[in-house]
C-alpha cells in the first residue's frame, strides 16, 4: 500500500532552522553509516537540512509532493529506491560491502609493493603452475576472483593476500563399501558397488561444498541402500544393469550443484547370509534331483517301448536272435578282461524248452 501523491502547501509549514555545527567535530558522511544506524548517527551528529540541497529529489517534487513510500517502513532497514534519500543511503552501503573495502585496497597495494621491492626473487613465489588435468581456484582476501578457475599453465598469485586450491579434473574411482540392505521381500543382503565420477566445475566444487569427494562417497552409500531397499532379491541378482542406471541418474542429479559429474555406476557383488545360501543350495539340489528322476523315468519308458518293438521283430525272424547273441559275444571279447564265455547253441535251449 502506498501513500498517494498529495500536494502539500509549503508556505503552511514552519521554516526549517539550521542547527549550529559543533566546532572542531565533523559528522561522518551518510554513505559510510551502516544500515540501521542512520537514526543513531543523526542523534549524535545533528546536520543542517536544507530543502534545496536534498540529494536525488525527483523533478516535480518542488511543489511539496511526498514521494511514494510504503506505509509501515519506518522501523525497517533502508531499501534501494531510485530517486529517494533511502535509495541513496542503501546504494552507498551496498557498494561499500560488495567491494574489498579500503583495507583491502591498502593490503593489495602493500602486496604489490612487496613484490616490486623483492624482485626478481618474488617471482618464484608469485608464479604458480598447474598441470593439464588440474585447475586452480584463487581467493583474494577470502573472495573468489572473477573469471573462474585458472589453468592449465602458469598463473600469478599475490603474496599474503591470495590463496589458491588445486582441483583434479581426472576421473576418480570410488569403491563403495559393502552395504547391509533389507530387500522388499525381507532378505538381508550385502551389496557393494563402484562409482566413476569427475569434477566438472572446479569453482563450484570448492565454493559450494566443504569436501566434494567425501560428500559424494556418503551420498553413494545412501543412494545404494535406498534403491536396493525397493527391490526383491531376485531383481538384485538378475537385474543389475537397471539398478546401476537408476543409481547413476540419482547421483548425477544430486551432485550437480557440487560440480560433480557421475559417469558410471556398477554393482560389484551381492553376498547372501550363509544360512540363506545353504537353503538356496538345498532347494536347487532338490530341484535338480527331481528333474533327473523325471528324465530317467522318461528314458526308461522310451527304452521299454523300443525293447517291445525289438522283441516283436525278433519273434518274426528267429535268425535275428542268433545274430544278436553273436554281437553280444563280440562286444564282450573285444574288451581286455578275464571273463570266460561258454557259448551255448540256441537250438539246445529251444530243445530244453520243448522237453519241459
Amino acid at each position: 500500500m502506498q501513500v498517494p501523491n498529495i500536494p502539500v502547501s509549503v508556505t503552511s509549514q514552519p521554516p526549517v532552522k539550521p542547527v549550529a555545527k559543533p566546532s572542531g567535530h565533523n559528522p561522518p558522511p551518510l554513505a559510510n553509516i551502516p544500515l540501521g544506524m542512520a537514526g543513531q548517527a543523526a542523534k549524535a551528529h545533528p546536520v543542517a537540512v536544507k530543502p534545496a540541497h536534498i540529494a536525488n529529489i525527483p523533478t516535480g517534487m518542488a511543489g511539496g509532493q511526498l514521494p511514494n513510500i510504503p506505509i509501515g517502513m519506518a522501523g525497517q532497514p533502508p531499501i534501494r529506491m531510485k530517486g529517494t534519500i533511502i535509495g541513496a543511503l542503501a546504494a552507498s552501503a551496498d557498494d561499500g560491502y560488495d567491494g574489498i573495502g579500503i583495507c583491502g585496497w591498502l593490503l593489495t597495494a602493500v602486496s604489490w609493493g612487496l613484490v616490486m621491492v623483492t624482485l626478481p626473487f618474488s617471482l618464484c613465489v608469485c608464479f604458480k603452475v598447474v598441470q593439464e588435468y588440474e585447475r586452480a581456484v584463487i581467493f583474494r582476501l577470502g573472495r573468489l576472483l572473477s573469471g573462474g578457475s585458472k589453468g592449465p599453465g602458469i598463473f600469478f598469485v599475490l603474496p599474503c593476500i591470495e590463496t589458491y586450491q588445486k582441483v583434479d579434473l581426472r576421473t576418480i574411482t570410488l569403491d563403495v563399501p559393502p552395504q547391509e540392505v533389507l530387500t522388499r521381500d525381507s532378505v538381508t543382503v550385502s551389496v557393494d558397488a563402484v562409482v566413476y565420477y569427475r569434477v566438472s566445475n572446479a569453482t563450484i566444487s570448492v565454493a559450494n561444498v566443504e569436501n566434494a569427494h567425501h560428500s559424494t562417497r556418503l551420498l553413494a552409500q545412501t543412494t545404494l541402500r535406498n534403491i536396493l531397499g525397493t527391490k526383491n532379491l531376485h531383481e538384485i541378482l538378475s537385474d543389475r544393469e537397471s539398478i546401476s542406471g537408476n543409481m547413476q541418474i540419482v547421483l548425477d542429479e544430486a551432485t550437480e550443484p557440487w560440480g560433480i559429474k557421475v559417469e558410471r555406476v556398477e554393482i560389484k557383488d551381492a553376498r547372501l547370509p550363509e544360512q540363506l545360501q545353504r537353503a538356496m543350495a538345498a532347494e536347487a539340489e532338490a530341484s535338480r534331483e527331481a528333474r533327473a528322476k523325471v528324465i530317467a523315468a522318461d528314458g526308461e519308458m522310451r527304452a521299454s517301448k523300443a525293447l517291445r518293438e525289438a522283441s516283436m521283430i525278433i519273434e518274426q525272424s528267429p535268425a535275428a536272435l542268433q545274430l544278436r547273441y553273436l554281437q553280444t559275444l563280440n562286444s564282450i571279447s573285444s574288451e581286455k578282461n578275464s571273463t570266460i564265455v561258454f557259448p551255448v547253441p540256441i537250438d539246445m535251449i529251444s530243445l530244453l524248452k520243448k522237453s519241459e
